[in-house]
């Protein structure tokens, strides 16, 4: 199968890009690093023609070099041209990378209504990068709704790579209280391998219409203590909604991802805690050459 992947030389792209590859697929990349530009219609017009489907990463992360009008013009604008584009080219399927970010209670913005959070939290995006991802997945319903064409929307957290891994463990020996300070994430993220099979997943699976789905990996990334007296500890007064299931596994994710695995047939494989599968465990292939997208 002929893929479209914007943003392929991301972190998330290039894992993206080898899964894909790896499976035997063309891939065609779309990268403002090699001169394409999502804003540029016509380029995605030439690039797409042939491309089954679509995975769109790129987008502007929200840094403090990127102002909020450039963040709404490349996310949204651009989002719209690839949707379009994708239209007139007869895609079947369109991947778009969202982020929990959508929810408006990551990186301190607002306290969330409850935890563990799940797809049917309601979302109070603030910033420019948050707004712009929100309003891109309603983009990409819209879009289904008027011709048909699939649109999964993933909204992974902060996704690791064997440098953030190694980032985070040199911080927390300096400041054990890193993983929290200024804001708590809910101890939420991702493998980057796991993001980029969750990607291979939404192409293969059964038609869902449009979705938008959490992903997280399956444990939390805090240094000790556990996911309940996280949330005890940070977030008091805040509704909880977990049940036997954090007795049973105390270090279990505050991202409620069923639907995900349920719509995708996605597992995550890289936990925090050492296991079979964990990034301690495991070697990190190639991953220490990749840098943030």
């Amino acid at each position: 199968m002929k893929i479209l992947v914007t943003g392929n030389l991301g972190m998330i792209g290039v894992a993206v890009e080898k899964v894909l590859r790896d499976d035997g697929h063309e891939i065609i990349g779309f990268d403002i690093k090699n001169g394409q530009d999502i804003l540029n219609q016509q380029q995605i017009r030439d690039y797409i023609q042939g491309c089954e489907v679509v995975v769109h990463l790129a987008a502007l992360l929200g840094y403090s070099e990127d102002s909020a009008n450039d963040i709404m013009a490349v996310n949204l604008l651009g989002t719209w041209n690839i949707l379009t584009a994708a239209l007139e080219a007869k895609t079947k399927r369109i991947v778009f990378f969202s982020s929990v970010d959508a929810l408006g209670v990551f990186k301190g913005e607002k306290k969330p209504d409850y935890l563990p959070l799940d797809d049917a939290h309601p979302c109070y995006p603030m910033t420019p990068y948050a707004i712009s991802k929100r309003l891109g997945e309603e983009m990409c319903r819209f879009f289904t709704n008027s011709t048909g064409i699939p649109t999964i929307c993933l909204r992974p957290p902060g996704v690791f790579d064997a440098e953030t891994y190694e980032f985070i463990i040199s911080n927390r020996s300096a400041n054990p209280d890193f993983e929290w300070n200024p804001f708590w994430e809910y101890g939420a993220f991702l493998d980057v391998r796991d993001a980029a099979e969750a990607a291979k997943c939404a192409l293969e699976c059964p038609n869902p219409g449009h979705v938008t789905l959490l992903l997280c990996a399956d444990d939390i990334s805090s240094a000790s203590r556990t996911s309940r007296e996280m949330a005890q500890s940070i977030h008091p007064d805040v509704e909880w909604r977990g049940g036997q299931e954090y007795e049973e596994q105390p270090y279990k994710a505050l991202v409620d991802t069923k639907l995900a695995k349920e719509v995708l047939h996605w597992i995550p494989r890289y936990k925090w805690r050492s296991d079979e599968a964990s990034p301690f465990t495991v070697e990190m292939e190639s991953n220490s050459s990749i840098k943030s997208r």
